[in-house]
């Protein structure tokens, strides 16, 4: 690792499977404003991991991937005040996430601590009103649905874009 990457907090996050990650990713390029739109559609499931974790992280992250992609759900419309989500349900991707919290107890920030609301974020930080419409006209014609994860990531954060520190995909 490079010193840049001692310093740098790790993001832990679920990889979609490709159409899934089309489709969730033009709608946050359609919808979230451009001068704070830095990253792609994502699933994240820790926000700020010590960089000293990586090569334990990482192998962790590999060996949840020797198995089955965990079934997922794309459930419903998350309003969130200023922007709006897509709620994904996934026991299984949730298992995953609280073995790995397990493992790094002691290690993680009180938001990591918190169980998350698996979600793909499609526009934030916008006006309430904006943000409310929006999350009426997806709702309109929602419908649950299977929802694809294909591998586990973990990301250098660095105050921008993020930088892919590893990836994992599911073999099983």
């Amino acid at each position: 690792m490079t010193i840049a990457e001692h310093s740098a907090p790790i993001i832990v996050t679920a990889l979609m499977g490709a159409a899934d990650f089309a489709w969730a990713d033009g709608l946050r390029r359609a919808h979230f404003p451009p001068e704070r739109n830095l990253l792609s559609a994502h699933v994240t499931l820790f926000h700020h991991l010590p960089p000293s974790l990586l090569p334990e992280l990482a192998d962790r992250l590999k060996g949840l991937c020797r198995g089955p992609a965990p079934a997922a759900t794309l459930a419903a419309v998350m309003a969130l005040g200023q922007g709006v989500a897509y709620r994904i349900d996934s026991p299984g991707l949730m298992a995953m996430r609280d073995e790995l919290a397990d493992a790094f107890t002691g290690l993680l920030t009180p938001q990591d601590q918190a169980r998350p609301r698996l979600h793909v974020t499609v526009q934030n930080k916008v006006k309430p009103d904006v943000a409310k419409a929006l999350a009426t006209q997806l709702a309109a014609d929602f419908r649950p649905r299977p929802f694809t994860i294909a591998g586990l990531a973990a990301w250098h954060y660095r105050g921008g874009p993020w930088d892919l520190a590893m990836k994992a995909m599911f073999r099983g």
